[in-house]
């Protein structure tokens, strides 16, 4: 028992004894841990200077949909809102987590990439915005393939070469994965808020302000569509019935001239007028009925649109975020000290092995 109280104490002892040894080695070497923090510190100035302020444009807004309403969704809501999962939410395609994705997707992100945009007086499209921002132009020039590469505002992405896809394509994994937020705030809350962070203030707001309408555009077209197009059929038919039924009074009214002053006796020559007369009652009815149809249909697209509603629109100034200098002076010391220190024990530790 007492051998191994005294093995203890030597244990303890040793891993003191090394505890004090490593100390004493690096601060004998304070003066290189100190000559690293200084040059970190002159770095993390220096990137202070050329990093780039990056600006937040943020966007919420709130939608409603009558066809998802009512007081099923009502109760779904109260559901939710205690933490309960009912189910029954799949009424729609674009709802939740799939309206966020629809947000972040590429077709959507290219799209409002060909927007067009007011800058310094001249009308270019956000990709092109964007481009400059990057100054990618200054290799370009130097590169006959991308040399002649354009984005004109609103133009038709069927007609883009190869080229032009893959450099939407780098914008957009750029934008995704690094400028592009979208999302909740609280699950409670139905409010969506859209984020847009870049070096340029203008390309973020603009950018952010045309996202929303590209997606609100295309998710009303997509929730209205069925209701569209059958008011559309409606209406086509209504116009069709209308020129017949004119044609059919107008029919009438030929046939009862040729007929004035008829001997009561020819009933033959006014069976033309008859036969018109029947097609008068039928088109009314027809016109009658497609008439309420067509108004019925209309009712139906309106309470099937979709409201998005604008809450927060992102407004100048945006929200700036900037590598100051004393933080870049700070991190900078603290990580090149740390560093060295780390290569020091490294370095010690294995010539003790050699």
């Amino acid at each position: 028992m007492n051998e191994q109280n005294r093995n203890d104490e030597i244990s303890l002892k040793e891993l003191v004894d090394k505890g004090r040894g490593w100390f004493d080695y690096l601060l004998s070497q304070w003066k290189i841990i100190l000559l690293a923090g200084v040059i970190g510190a002159f770095l993390g100035l220096a990137y202070s200077f050329s990093k780039k302020p990056v600006y937040t444009a943020t966007l919420s807004f709130a939608l409603e949909d009558e066809k998802s309403g009512g007081g099923l969704g009502s109760a779904l809501g109260l559901a939710s809102s205690l933490g309960l999962d009912l189910g029954g939410g799949g009424g729609s395609v674009f709802t939740g987590s799939n309206l966020t994705e629809l947000f972040k997707s590429r077709s959507m992100v290219e799209q409002t990439l060909l927007s067009p945009v007011v800058v310094e007086g001249k009308t270019i499209s956000l990709a092109e915005m964007y481009i400059q921002n990057q100054e990618w132009r200054v290799q370009w020039n130097k590169n006959p393939k991308y040399k002649s590469i354009q984005f004109l505002p609103n133009a038709d992405g069927k007609n883009f070469t190869r080229v032009h896809d893959s450099i939407l394509g780098v914008i957009y994994q750029d934008l995704s994965k690094n400028g592009l937020s979208v999302g909740q705030k609280d699950k409670k809350v139905t409010i969506i808020s859209v984020d847009v962070v870049s070096n340029n203030e203008f390309f973020s707001k603009y950018f952010c302000e045309a996202l929303v309408k590209e997606v609100s555009d295309f998710y009303i077209e997509t929730k209205s569509k069925k209701s569209r197009e059958n008011m559309d059929i409606l209406e086509r038919q209504t116009d069709s019935i209308r020129r017949e039924l004119n044609g059919a009074i107008t029919g009438v009214a030929v046939a009862n001239d040729n007929t004035f002053g008829l001997n009561p006796a020819m009933n033959v020559r006014r069976a033309p007028s008859a036969r018109r007369q029947v097609d008068v009652q039928a088109n009314t009815a027809i016109l009658t009925e497609l008439v309420k149809q067509a108004e019925l249909a209309k009712v139906t697209l309106r309470k099937e649109t979709p409201l998005i509603q604008i809450i927060d629109k992102p407004i100048l100034p945006l929200k700036k975020e900037k590598f100051g200098k004393a933080q870049g002076i700070v991190s900078g010391g603290i990580l090149a000290g740390f560093l060295m220190l780390f290569w020091l024990i490294v370095r010690r530790v294995w010539r003790q092995i050699i």
